[in-house]
């Protein structure tokens, strides 16, 4: 397995380990979540760049470095979910979901009737990249208002704030799911 895909691994491994940070009550469990869900997020910045630039792009990186993106996010806003955080967090998740599994279910229809691997295209990547800023975000005002309770107001609008940049997230991703089925439309026409 070249280092890559070593990345994509390691942040499925990081995964549960974020989740468990993030459900565990005590002081600061939020800043430690903050710090697995950086250097995990920090992975998918380097595997695809170091596939590019050494000229090792697989089908097998093409194919999970998404799902690795997908179980990443998904933990961070099922841990939100869990929290009540954001505004709305049930449809946000709701579309999320929905989105997620239309992509991997068009995905694997293309893998399996044409052995075509479909990698990510710019829509996907700015969906995962407004994600990644959103639940850091959203991660940074549970740790700053899990170690600073006193700022009743301040809080207020922290959480205002976060509830727009996940709906913004949430927006991209759905839009980055409408261009995907367009774009792959021969594999949803071809299920049968």
């Amino acid at each position: 397995m070249n280092l890559p895909n070593k990345l994509t691994v390691a942040r499925m491994l990081a995964t549960p380990v974020f989740m468990l940070f993030m459900m565990l009550n005590f002081k600061g469990h939020y800043v430690v979540a903050l710090a697995i869900f950086i250097a995990a997020a920090l992975t998918d910045l380097f595997d695809g760049k170091i596939a590019r630039q050494r000229g090792i792009v697989t089908d097998f990186g093409k194919f999970l470095d998404p799902v690795a993106d997908k179980m990443l996010t998904t933990a961070a806003f099922l841990a939100f979910l869990q929290a009540g955080v954001g505004e709305g967090i049930l449809w946000m998740v709701f579309i999320t979901l929905l989105r997620e599994f239309l992509v991997t279910s068009v995905r694997l229809v293309a893998a399996s009737s044409g052995g075509k691997v479909i990698a990510a295209n710019i829509w996907g990547k700015a969906k995962t990249v407004s994600q990644m800023v959103a639940i850091i975000f959203t991660i940074t005002v549970l740790a700053f208002v899990d170690l600073f309770p006193a700022f009743p107001v301040l809080n207020e609008i922290l959480f205002a704030a976060v509830s727009v940049a996940l709906w913004v997230s949430t927006i991209l991703c759905a839009v980055s799911g409408a261009v995907y089925l367009v774009q792959n439309a021969e594999f949803v026409k071809s299920a049968k």
